[in-house]
């Protein structure tokens, strides 16, 4: 059995990757059944998955890819072949669009060869076809594989909800769950024996794989709060339920999907409420230390029910607003201690509908909150209780910076002179400055002062032609009746761009 499981915070990381989007990736083969298209698979496996698209005609792309791309290239700078296609397949490319236009009437047959040779698609783009309606095809496939996934998890919340409301709750939800994965659920004892199972009967060798998962997560101190691996020819998943007895939630079926995790999730938070008599312990702590607050004690004083610190704050935004979403996501990150939706202190900065609350965790030592499927995640600082206040704010604004940047997660860092600002009044005042500017503009500001200054770069983060940067900067000059060339107006721009 292979396995892989969220480590505890001590253990040496790997070197980190570039997140993936949110949504789902897109295969070749839908990629290629777009007939409007015309592409054509000339080398390579027809399996991979596209994260995204890029244009570049760079001799070597390698410094400008991520990893996952679909690179698209009319091969202007392409003098090696065989040195190209390495330098993209070391960048982690996911396949080559090669346009048969203007440069070459046809595919070159040595560029054929090499993709072969290091096994990377490689897609003729016909004349007819621009790389932009390779990408608009890419990003709609994208949305409506996202669309898929959302509706999949909120139809399987619905149904391990009702499930749990059945008079035999545990077997009703684990059976829901099989059904939604199409494969196997088991809740397994601390010592390895099954409590509970439902779905279809798996071979000897993949239950055996399955109760050693299961027996890797768990209560001990740093051990994670889930793992998967692979075994007897089907994909393993365990999860630790809340509590103390160490009860496990394992599930076992052909494949893997995104929404996979996020409806386990949901199951895990159900049969821990279900299970209730194995967290009795650790429900009396919360109670005992709300007890205490009440009346009057410390944080600090009130923090010791719950368990030795340090702590890390962590705001969420996202979900689909339920307290069950919240919990689900609680579940994911290893922690019990969540608050699905404090009321804003203050009044909207806009008119218009009011936003969602902030669903707000505590995680104890030992848990590091990771991104998590359709959330936005700010995480503080490690602090001790009676500092528990500040990294609450420092939560605030990482998540505010996560959005503002659109990544999954951003992390609490010395907040510098933009931290002294009131958030809601730079809010007002930024709306107000960059008023004049359309969205193709403001992105490009934000591009283009990220990179400071530089052309170039600016127009390959963009995918668009450096002179309609060149073009679109001017314009924001004229719009915002600023010079851009002034160092302290690239510094507000700068502070405006990230508190809208």
């Amino acid at each position: 059995m292979t396995m892989s499981a969220a480590e505890p915070a001590s253990a040496p990381s790997a070197p980190s990757a570039p997140a993936a989007p949110p949504a789902p990736p897109v295969s070749l083969a839908a990629l290629l059944g777009r007939r409007d298209l015309g592409l054509r698979l000339l080398a390579g496996p027809e399996e991979a998955s596209v994260h995204w698209v890029h244009t570049s005609e760079m001799a070597d792309p390698y410094p400008y890819l991520l990893g996952g791309e679909l690179l698209m290239t009319a091969g202007v700078q392409l003098s090696d072949p065989a040195h190209y296609v390495e330098r993209v397949v070391e960048a982690g490319a996911a396949a080559l669009g090669f346009g048969v236009t203007p440069v070459y009437d046809t595919v070159p047959a040595a560029l054929v060869e090499a993709c072969e040779r290091f096994g990377l698609p490689l897609l003729e783009v016909p004349p007819h076809t621009p790389f932009t309606a390779v990408a608009r095809a890419v990003w709609r496939l994208m949305a409506e594989a996202r669309h898929r996934e959302l509706r999949r998890v909120t139809e399987a919340q619905q149904s391990l909800a009702t499930a749990a409301a059945r008079p035999d709750p545990v077997p009703a939800v684990l059976g829901a769950l099989a059904s939604r994965l199409g494969g196997r659920a088991a809740l397994f004892a601390a010592d390895g024996t099954e409590y509970a199972a439902a779905g279809r009967a798996v071979a000897p060798e993949a239950s055996r794989a399955l109760r050693d998962l299961a027996g890797v997560v768990g209560p001990r101190p740093g051990g994670p709060a889930s793992a998967s691996g692979d075994g007897g020819g089907l994909r393993l998943a365990a999860y630790a339920l809340g509590g103390g007895e160490g009860l496990a939630l394992g599930v076992a079926a052909e494949r893997r999907e995104t929404a996979d995790h996020t409806i386990a999730g949901v199951a895990v938070v159900l049969l821990s409420l279900l299970t209730a008599p194995h967290r009795g312990a650790d429900v009396s702590a919360r109670d005992a230390a709300l007890v205490r607050l009440l009346l009057g004690a410390a944080p600090a004083d009130a923090a010791t029910a719950l368990g030795p610190g340090p702590w890390t704050v962590v705001h969420a935004r996202g979900g689909d607003g339920s307290p069950l979403a919240a919990a689900a996501l609680a579940t994911a990150l290893g922690t019990p201690l969540v608050d699905a939706g404090t009321p804003p202190t203050e009044a909207p900065a806009a008119p218009g509908p009011a936003r969602r609350a902030d669903v707000r965790l505590l995680l104890p030592a030992g848990r590091e909150a990771e991104p998590q499927p359709g959330w936005v995640l700010g995480v503080s600082a490690l602090v001790e209780a009676r500092e528990l206040a500040a990294a609450d704010a420092q939560a605030a604004r990482a998540l505010r910076r996560a959005e503002a940047t659109r990544t999954p997660l951003a992390r609490h860092r010395p907040a510098g002179f933009g931290g002294l600002m009131d958030p809601v009044e730079a809010a007002t005042y930024s709306r107000t400055l960059l008023a004049p500017l359309s969205e193709p503009l403001t992105e490009t500001l934000r591009a283009w002062l990220s990179l400071h200054g530089n052309w170039d770069r600016t127009a390959v983060a963009m995918d668009i032609h450096r002179n309609t940067v060149r073009q679109r900067i001017a314009r924001c000059a004229t719009l915002l009746d600023m010079d851009l060339d002034d160092a302290d107006v690239r510094m507000e721009l700068w502070f405006a761009l990230n508190a809208e």
